[in-house]
């Protein structure tokens, strides 16, 4: 229930009823017709409970891009409903929320839109969506809430790369000349020599017979398994500029899966860090990144240390053959030589491996300071984070690791450049 400003000036001509009769029956007069006039109103006001709010438009939307949400509602009942709405978001689904009046016939319908722009990530579910309903007296009105939550996809900011790596898979492909073909691919063709080719691509028996020097033309091998590990444990939740390390994370994976997708390789997920978060697996190619969208949609850090036995154990199900492991965490010290390096040769042995990290670019310039005595310091500790996350890096490499770092925007092209080198090397 709900009371109007109307309310409140008749109460306020009724104090003056009493003062001007100056007894306490016009008190209770007043009160009483004050309270059958609310019960009347509130008698002939139409049916909130038996609205029905479907919301439609924009039922998702990529992080930080614009959206437009339209709310119907419909009214069964038999009684005319007239008042207000208010579509009420969280401050982080970018708007303050939408009230405009309402008024809907039985049988009828009404729609409001309002106008998103989020700010964070995964399913922003209004606080409520409102209908306050006024009887014909506008003294009182019945009001009741009803829900409809909405999604907000990852960022996919790293896409803008995408044409660009494409061109290098075509490249691979054998589509478009290249000067330089890697090895351990599958033959493709041949085709004459042109200065800077690789001379051990030179295919000595043809040139023979032709006459002229020829070489062998390759293309990167199909249909290999990629497996992506997003790391949702305590370092995951560390914000690197405006966002936390795993959105970065994610953006990057995003890229090198509509990358492999379109190389012909096969993409899978998890997200792991003491138990398994979410999993994607076995999707077409056309069906795989839509999927893993909807995944991570919903993902957050939680403040753990990740489980590395369990998570190595995960993935060896998951790929019980060779395979590339994208494994997408922190390159910090101490999880690293504590967790992840007794268990690593568990997954060397057997896969290629990739260790992914988004580096925050504050540390370097931090490393690059020397105003005064502050700076300094922060210049020494910078230098030292370095310093520790190259030895732990070495230490990977030395393990048979491929280690790709980068700040939020540097890392999606540089770990979809590492795909590329592992897939024209024919080490996948």
């Amino acid at each position: 229930m709900a009371v109007s400003a109307r309310l409140a000036l008749a109460a306020l001509a009724g104090v003056l009823v009493v003062a001007a009769a100056g007894s306490w029956a016009a008190f209770w007069v007043v009160d009483l017709v004050l309270a059958v006039l609310v019960a009347v109103d509130m008698a002939l006001a139409g049916s909130v409970r038996e609205l029905r709010v479907v919301r439609s438009g924009d039922v998702a939307v990529r992080l930080g891009e614009r959206a437009r949400v339209t709310l119907a509602v419909s009214n069964p009942g038999s009684r005319r409903v007239r008042g207000m709405l208010r579509d009420a978001w969280p401050p982080s689904a970018g708007t303050v929320g939408a009230t405009q009046a309402l008024d809907l016939p039985p049988g009828e319908r009404r729609a409001v839109s309002v106008d998103l722009v989020p700010t964070r990530r995964g399913d922003r579910t209004p606080d409520r969506v409102t209908v306050r309903a006024f009887g014909p007296l506008g003294l009182a009105a019945r009001q009741g809430a009803h829900g409809a939550p909405w999604r907000v996809l990852p960022a996919f900011a790293s896409r803008k790369h995408l044409p660009a790596k494409l061109a290098r898979l075509r490249d691979l492909d054998g589509r478009t000349p290249v000067l330089v073909r890697g090895q351990g691919t599958e033959f493709d063709s041949l085709r004459e020599y042109v200065p800077g080719d690789d001379i051990r691509s030179i295919d000595w028996r043809a040139s023979a017979r032709a006459g002229d020097v020829v070489v062998r033309t390759w293309r990167p091998e199909r249909d290999r398994h990629l497996l992506l590990v997003l790391d949702t444990g305590r370092t995951s939740a560390g914000r690197v500029g405006d966002a936390p390390r795993l959105d970065a994370a994610m953006d990057a994976a995003l890229l090198l899966a509509a990358l492999a997708t379109r190389a012909g390789d096969r993409v899978d997920l998890i997200a792991f860090d003491r138990v398994l978060r979410t999993a994607v697996q076995g999707r077409s190619a056309t069906e795989v990144l839509p999927d893993l969208v909807q995944a991570m949609a919903t993902l957050e850090a939680v403040l753990v240390e990740p489980d590395w036995r369990a998570l190595v154990s995960a993935v060896q199900r998951r790929a019980p053959h060779r395979s590339l492991v994208v494994l997408l965490s922190a390159l910090d010290p101490a999880p690293v030589e504590y967790g992840l390096l007794p268990e690593l040769s568990r997954l060397t042995a057997r896969h290629q491996v990739v260790l992914a990290s988004v580096a925050d670019p504050r540390v370097a310039q931090m490393a690059a300071g020397r105003g005064d005595a502050a700076a300094v310091y922060g210049a020494a500790a910078g230098s030292h984070a370095i310093l520790s996350r190259a030895q732990v890096g070495a230490r990977l490499r030395r393990a048979g690791v491929e280690v790709v770092e980068g700040s939020p925007a540097e890392l999606p092209p540089r770990l979809a450049d590492t795909y590329l080198a592992l897939k024209a090397g024919g080490r996948l």
